[in-house]
């Protein structure tokens, strides 16, 4: 014990010692691993900063300790005694519908939110002009106050005192919203936002049996403290049918939190990517550090050091360049909230006040340390083994013995710890595992690569070009550079193929195929005694169109086989489903734009027991089979039906689905509205908006809905997560480029000698550049070549079976890659080479 720890100190002090002769040669090596640790560090703060502001801000962003949610049916005079009894009360309604000018000459659609006086009951609400809300919100004459986002003011082209039709009532705009402190709890909204008076509400006459409705009622409780904790199971318990959604100021906005923790997920893995990329550049970069120190090595065994002390002496100059470059990426980490959050506080509530999240700091530091000894320690056990005499007949290390197992079993546990690490970390477990496998499979394809390429360089024909001969002799020479410049590049490159061609396709299908085969419009709240007039007016408005409408209910999913949902531990891609309250209907027959999977449809005329029809992919998600019960809570009543079959839905029709189609004896004489499409390929965007002001102004009740508008938003939200992953895709493009230069650089050495001998052969200058010109290109395009077909498998398997949407090659993506590929090799192998091409030969001829 005591000989190996003055061993060590031994080690340390000789390590400090060569540390003092600089970071020569570990520029490229500090750069990685700050950039990609600082890119772990930074996305994992940020995920911190906006996760616990929403905890930390509850009450604010919740607009109360509690909130208690019933879907289209008010609290009964029970119910609204017991949430009395908790506390202060808030009671507020929110729907979609139309608001619509006083002439009827435009409309648009809006996300209504009626509240009383107590609004709110924690937090401030701001309004442009500032005054209370009870003043903006007041009748006055017949019209009632309305405060209103801006971009509906723009939409129709109104302004402060301008009228507006809400249903039946009369609105006079008061005021544009600033800041609503619940907005984000009340999640993510299609339409700008109206804010009126439960009054304005009722007299609108858009409340109706059967409406699409959510009643929050909010409560300032009494007792917080005591009461907040249990607060769902005692009411739940007190009121079992009662089918009102939870939610305490402790979980305000689960959604946003869900949501926020999976992109940061993503993006961590985006930025574990680079840090890998990096990787590559570690090993590179100590394999031609430890070349410069071949006599330094020989030096020490000559004189008796043990193979241990070598090893530590450089070990530990490693472990302390990395923690240096990890303590720059950290920093980067440490600022980022600061900065996000000047651009996020106009959304989310964060602070722009300097704040460290130690957890996210250390999980990228231990990210950067397992990334760093994972990748340098093959190339120390290399250096280890190779004999004083080799070292000091000029050879470096590259050869294809593998060191000693200590050492390969060494490297296998930190890259098995890398992994373990990035699975047990994520929000997503099943993600973590793919993402591991596919680097795994891209190291191990990428090798192969770079081996079938030296393979076909070396079975050739010879060529008659000198230049392309000694090029292509290059590209196959023990020590050459094609495992490098395809492992440094391909991996960086098949990312940001893989990203690009998902978003291609997402666009391409938001704008092109999906908007092709979706409905032009779709109407909600349409009452049973309104049906057959609304068919003529559609008829009349758009003859060539095909309408089609279904009953229409709300329910929340309580219980599967008499589970509380609640208690059951549910996988992500299942969790939408029992979130909230859920479209349902009826039906005799199967849907046209459905197939069944499993089990049988009913008969027209059934009048058993209630069956239900569960969608497959979501049954299957949520672990449901034939036979299976489920429970709903339809206003205020729980029905249990067993589940008859599986249907596959296509989604991405945009068509009328439904997780759940009961049979029709199930709400039999349940009061409900009905929801209808129109599709008319033919219609003209002048032609659609006559169809939306002519069905608005005959029935002001009903909402509709112009699918393009919908998916022009969905496609702005789209291209808006694409520049956030784009960014964090080019943190790795930037760390292939550094590995790539670092590559080239760790070879210097032998093109030094290459280049000098045969300028002293009589070659020239111009010559030696077309020979690296052609060897560059080759192995450039062989690296565009892995990334387009390894990036497209990607993506297709994200677009295709993931998303289920239809997969297409992107013919830019390819020409695009190939050109970043050419280029950057091209490009940075001359630049590293140019310097080379002009030394003297004398000096280097003696060294040989």
């Amino acid at each position: 014990m005591t000989l190996a720890r003055a061993r060590l100190s031994l080690a340390f002090r000789l390590a400090l010692r060569e540390l003092r002769g600089g970071l020569r040669g570990f520029y490229i090596f500090l750069a990685c691993i700050a950039l990609g640790t600082g890119a772990i560090a930074a996305v994992n703060s940020v995920s911190h900063s906006i996760t616990d502001a929403i905890s930390t801000q509850g009450q604010s962003l919740l607009a109360g300790d509690v909130r208690f949610e019933i879907n289209n049916r008010l609290a009964t005079s029970d119910e609204l005694s017991y949430l009395k009894g908790l506390g202060t009360v808030s009671a507020s309604t929110g729907l979609r519908s139309m608001a619509r000018l006083p002439d009827g000459s435009d409309q648009a659609l809006v996300e209504v939110k009626a509240v009383d006086q107590a609004y709110p009951l924690y937090g401030t609400f701001e309004a442009e002009p500032q005054q209370p809300l009870a003043s903006l919100l007041s009748e006055q004459g017949g019209s009632y106050g309305a405060v209103v986002a801006p971009l509906l003011l723009e939409r129709l082209h109104l302004g402060i005192g301008s009228q507006l039709l809400l249903g039946n009532a009369r609105l006079r705009i008061t005021g544009t919203v600033k800041n609503e402190p619940d907005a984000i709890s009340e999640g993510f909204g299609f339409a700008p936002r109206l804010l009126t008076s439960n009054e304005a509400l009722a007299a609108s006459g858009l409340i109706q049996m059967g409406s699409l409705v959510q009643n929050a009622y909010k409560i300032r409780m009494d007792y917080p403290t005591v009461a907040i904790k249990d607060i769902a199971d005692r009411s739940n318990k007190a009121f079992p049918s009662a089918g009102w959604s939870i939610r305490t100021s402790e979980k305000a906005a689960p959604s946003l939190a869900d949501n926020v923790t999976r992109f940061s997920q993503f993006l961590t893995l985006v930025g574990l990517t680079a840090l890998i990329v990096g990787g590559v550049g570690v090993a590179n970069a100590v394999r031609a550090f430890l070349d410069a120190k071949r006599t330094t090595i020989a030096t020490f065994k000559c004189l008796g050091a043990p193979a241990f002390v070598v090893v530590m002496i450089y070990l530990i100059q490693i472990a302390l360049i990395a923690l240096a470059g990890i303590a720059a990426g950290l920093v980067l980490g440490a600022i980022a909230p600061i900065f996000a959050a000047q651009f996020m506080a106009r959304f989310l509530p964060v602070s722009t006040d300097p704040t460290l999240y130690p957890g996210a700091l250390s999980l990228a530091a231990v990210f950067g340390l397992l990334t760093t000894f994972a990748f340098a320690i093959l190339p120390l056990g290399h250096a280890r083994e190779v004999p004083a005499t080799a070292l000091f007949r000029e050879q470096g290390f590259e050869t294809r013995k593998l060191p000693s197992w200590p050492y390969v079993g060494a490297a296998g546990l930190l890259m098995a710890g890398l992994a373990g690490l990035a699975i047990l970390t994520a929000y997503d477990r099943f993600i973590a595992i793919v993402f591991v496998a596919a680097i795994a499979i891209a190291f191990v394809v990428l090798r192969s690569v770079a081996a079938l390429v030296s393979y076909l360089a070396k079975r050739s024909p010879r060529v008659r070009s000198p230049a392309l001969r000694l090029a292509i002799g290059n590209i196959h020479r023990p020590g050459s550079l094609t495992a490098s410049v395809v492992l440094s590049l391909g991996l960086g490159l098949a990312l940001l193929v893989t990203l690009t061609l998902i978003d291609g396709n997402m666009r391409r299908e938001l704008t092109g195929h999906m908007a092709e085969r979706a409905p032009n419009f779709f109407f909600v709240d349409i009452q049973g005694s309104e049906l057959d007039g609304f068919r003529k007016v559609v008829s009349k408005a758009a003859p060539d169109g095909k309408l089609v409408e279904v009953p229409m209910l709300r329910g929340r999913i309580v219980a599967f086989n008499g589970e509380d949902v609640t208690k059951r531990k549910v996988p992500p891609a299942g969790q939408w489903v029992l979130r909230g309250d859920r479209g349902i209907t009826y039906s005799q027959t199967p849907p046209e734009n459905a197939s069944i999977t499993e089990g049988k449809w009913w008969d027209k005329e059934y009048a058993g027991e209630p069956q239900v029809s569960f969608s497959d992919e979501e049954g299957k998600a949520l672990g449901l089979k034939l036979g299976d019960s489920v429970t709903v809570n339809v206003l205020g009543r729980n029905i249990t039906a067993k589940i008859a079959n599986f249907r596959k839905i296509e989604w991405q029709s945009l068509s009328i689905n439904f997780v759940m189609i009961f049979t029709p004896n199930t709400f039999k004489g349940a009061p409900h509205a009905w929801l209808a499409t129109l599709t008319d390929p033919t219609a003209t965007a002048q032609q659609e908006a006559t169809i939306l002001r002519t069905v608005t102004n005959a029935y002001p009740t009903i909402t509709s809905v112009r699918v393009k508008d919908a998916l022009d938003m969905v496609n702005t939200l789209v291209g808006q997560l694409a520049t956030a992953i784009r960014a964090a895709a080019s943190i790795a493009l930037i760390a292939s480029v550094l590995v790539l230069a670092g590559a080239l650089a760790a070879g210097n050495r032998a093109r030094t000698h290459d280049a000098v001998v045969l300028k002293t052969l009589g070659a020239t200058r111009a010559m030696l550049i077309r020979a690296f010109s052609y060897e560059y290109l080759i192995l450039g395009t062989a690296t565009a070549v892995f990334a387009l077909l390894a990036g497209s498998v990607a993506a297709w398997y994200v677009v295709n079976r993931i998303m289920h949407l239809p997969s297409a090659f992107l013919p830019d993506v390819a020409f695009s890659t190939i050109a970043i590929a050419l280029v950057l090799t091209v490009g940075i192998g001359l630049i590293g080479t140019w310097r080379i091409l002009g030394l003297k030969a004398a000096p280097v001829l003696r060294e040989l």
